[in-house]
């Protein structure tokens, strides 16, 4: 029988491309002083060592885990492919900003193509849920009893939600149409944790209602982000 398994799904703190500076890339944009304020506030929320620590390896995420791993030496860390989506392949130039990628993204999401290839080297949306799924398959299989702490990032978290609400594992265009939807009208501030839960036997991962929390700095409740934040890889 299968073991029980708690997941926290962390997104990184605030970086400096969420805050509108340019960045060299979709994974070297580091943590602003709030968002290693978001990652102390995220160390500071367990109530107990997680079973294992899991980062993506792009740097805003690395930074944010670093503060739950110097509280927990103990803890076994590992980096995991749970990268953000990088659909704008060598569009998401060298110093750009969000902003300034802004007409990219919404060219890519309204082509609505899941095998589309952006810029060269983007992901499609076809491998970003093959990704994911890999990533459910990973945590299932792990030996570790008790949480699975997991710094990743805002379109993957969606992508993790989308997929267990749907059984999505082959999307065609109306599916990526769905998931555009579900991306917008989704929001996960930095430094939010949504946690998932699967029980023992043969079912799979639920979204735990109410197993979210929102760290201090996030935008307050009604104000909504900005369409660059919304659609950022950032």
């Amino acid at each position: 029988m299968a073991t029980e398994r708690r997941v926290w799904l962390i997104r990184h703190g605030e970086s400096e491309s969420n805050a509108g500076l340019p960045t060299d890339g979709p994974g070297a944009a580091p943590l602003t002083e709030l968002g290693r304020e978001q990652a102390a506030q995220v160390a500071a929320a367990f109530t107990a060592p997680p079973a294992l620590i899991v980062s993506s390896p792009f740097v805003r995420a690395r930074q944010t885990a670093e503060a739950t791993a110097a509280r927990f030496p103990e803890v076994p860390y590992e980096e995991w492919p749970v990268e953000e989506f990088t659909y704008l392949g060598m569009l998401h130039g060298r110093r750009t900003t969000a902003a300034q990628r802004l007409p990219h993204v919404e060219a890519y999401w309204e082509r609505s193509d899941p095998a589309y290839v952006n810029g060269g080297n983007g992901e499609s949306f076809t491998a970003l849920i093959a990704r994911v799924r890999a990533f459910l398959d990973r945590l299932a299989e792990r030996p570790e009893e008790g949480l699975i702490a997991v710094f990743t990032h805002g379109i993957f978290m969606k992508a993790v939600i989308w997929s267990v609400l749907t059984g999505v594992v082959d999307p065609d265009a109306a599916a990526m149409r769905a998931f555009r939807r579900f991306h917008g009208a989704c929001v996960i501030p930095n430094g939010a944790v949504v946690e998932l839960w699967r029980p023992n036997g043969l079912q799979g991962f639920r979204v735990v209602g109410g197993g979210a929390l929102h760290m201090a700095g996030t935008p307050a409740a009604g104000e909504a982000p900005s369409p660059a934040a919304v659609d950022s890889q950032d």
